[in-house]
Order: structure tokens, then sequence, then C-alpha cells
């Protein structure tokens, strides 16, 4: 059993879950230290009393506990379900052939009850933010969106742009679950958890497409679609540098954009540098006719970027 686990583990990346998981937790740290739009002060008392409001931006753990269970089962029923429904196209991949499925170390069904399990996890992990009744009614949809990112590269070269939307989901969803009730009187206090997850969604676009640059010449055989097959390996890097460049610029726009988080000082400005020379150093790694250190680029420099920006606009929000 414990080996099972094990290779149930080894199969969807768990260790990866730092991709995603800083960027919720930030958006939670986020949720709970922004203050309330200036639209909702003018409101009835009824509708939003400044005890109400106080009490929801309140920190519990509750809440983080739900965050984290809900990114863990979420991002392995979406692991999961793509090593599934990819298990004949990794079988005749030579890079991925050793994977799991393929070589017969787990079986179908084991995975298949998997991705059940955690599925089904991720919805009822959900309830942890009742009486917020908005992460339950969202939990199908959002799974729906996550699951359905293992079939766009069947029809689209912008698959890599599925894969950001889904983790941009990742901020979104854990602000409306610590917010909800005021999210749902002024629409406008989405702003922040909308631009931090077009942050994600052009991060983790452009690393995927230096990823798949890897696999250009499978997939272009297998007429599977991608940035790399579509614009060849040269042009697909420069595209996931274009698409850097726009996440570093939204990140210096966004305590310009969003009014609430104005007080963002040296500290946020020092993630910034710090994340613009990650990703320079991330880009030189990897050339057209070099993709050895494509794994490097990949694993170890973006966790360090997410966690580096979950450490300091924390701190920088947190010590003001």
């Amino acid at each position: 059993m414990f080996q099972k686990i094990q290779l149930l583990l080894e199969m969807i990346r768990f260790s990866h879950t730092l991709f995603a998981l800083p960027f919720a937790i930030l958006a939670a740290v986020m949720a709970w230290n922004v203050p309330a739009p200036t639209t909702l002060t003018d409101m009835s008392p009824d509708l939003a009393s400044s005890e109400e409001i106080a009490q929801i931006l309140a920190f519990r753990w509750q809440e983080l506990v739900g965050i984290l269970l809900c990114m863990v089962f979420a991002r392995s029923a979406a692991m999961a379900f793509n090593r599934l429904v990819d298990q004949k196209i990794d079988g005749e991949n030579a890079r991925t052939a050793m994977r799991h499925l393929p070589a017969g170390t787990l079986s179908p069904r084991t995975v298949w009850l998997f991705t059940f399990v955690n599925s089904v996890g991720f919805i009822l992990s959900t309830l942890l933010f009742l009486p917020n009744t908005l992460p339950a009614l969202l939990s199908i949809p959002v799974l729906i969106v996550l699951l359905f990112y293992s079939l766009t590269k069947r029809f689209t070269s912008l698959a890599h742009f599925w894969l950001g939307f889904s983790l941009m989901l990742a901020p979104i969803s854990a602000w409306i679950a610590i917010r909800g009730e005021i999210v749902v009187l002024d629409l406008g206090d989405l702003l922040p958890p909308f631009l931090l997850g077009l942050i994600v969604l052009f991060w983790v676009s452009g690393f995927d497409i230096i990823y798949s640059c890897q696999d250009a010449d499978f997939d272009k055989k297998a007429r599977l679609n991608s940035i790399p097959v579509l614009l060849g390996v040269g042009g697909a890097l420069r595209f996931a540098a274009l698409c850097h460049l726009i996440m570093v610029g939204l990140l210096f726009l966004f305590p310009i954009l969003c009014e609430q988080l104005s007080q963002l000082g040296w500290l946020y400005y020092t993630g910034i540098v710090a994340v613009s020379l990650l990703l320079a150093y991330e880009h030189s790694l990897v050339r057209p006719d070099d993709l050895s250190k494509v794994n490097l680029a990949f694993f170890n420099v973006n966790t360090i970027i997410s966690v580096g920006l979950l450490i300091l606009i924390s701190a920088d929000l947190l010590l003001v």
C-alpha cells in the first residue's frame, strides 16, 4: 500500500505543487489584510457593517487548511487525469515512455480511483469555507476547467494558456473563498486577485512553452498542437520571453492599478527585480540548439520565483 502511494505521488510530481500553491496562499494573505473597497463603506449598514467586514477579513486557520486541501486535491486530480488521457501518447514518446502508466508500474484502474478520490476530496474541502457557499458552488466548474486542460493540445496551440488559466484560478478562488460576501456586494473587489491571476497566467504559459520545446519534433509527428510546433523552437522561446516580459510588466502595474495595494513598498519592488533576474537566467539556460537544461529552468527557477514572491509580498503587507 505504501509503495503504491509513493508511486502515485511520484506520478503526479507531488513536490511540484509548489508552483501554484504559493500564489493561492499569497491571495489569502492579501484577502485577510487588504481593506474592503471604499464603495462598501457607503452602503447601508444592513448590507455591510464595519463589524461584518472586519469579521470576514479576520484570519481563520480553517480557511488556510481549506485552501491547502483544495490546492492539493485539485492539482492531484488534474495531474492524474492528465496521465490517464495521455497514456498512449506518453508511451510513444521516448522522453515519457517510462512514466508510470505506460511502463506498467501503475494500473489505469488505480489511477482512475486516485483521480476520483482527489476530485471528491477537492469538492468536500470547499465545505470548510461555509457559511460562504461560493467555493462549493464553483468547485465543479473549476474542476472541469482543470481536467479539460489535458485534452487541449489535441485541438489548439494555445494549450499552454489553458494551463496558465487553470493556475490563474488559484489566487482568484482563494480570494473568493475568504471574501465571498464582499465579492458579492462589490465585484470590483476581485481586481487584486484577477491581476495576480494574470501574472500567474503569463508566468505559467511562458515556462510551459519552454518545457514543451523538448517534445516539438514528437508533437509534430503525433499531430499534437503547441507553440513550438506552430512557431518552431526558436520562435517558441522568443514567445515565452514575451510572456514573461508581460508578467514583469503586470507586476510593476499591480500596486498602481489596485488602490488597496498602494502600500506595497521596497520589499515588493525588490521581489520584482529578483523575479526579472531569475527569468533572464531561466531563458539563458535554454537555447534552440541546447534543451539539456530545460528541467533546471522549469523546476528549480520557477519554484524559487513562486516561493520568493509569496515571502516578499506577504512580508511587505504584514509589516506595514
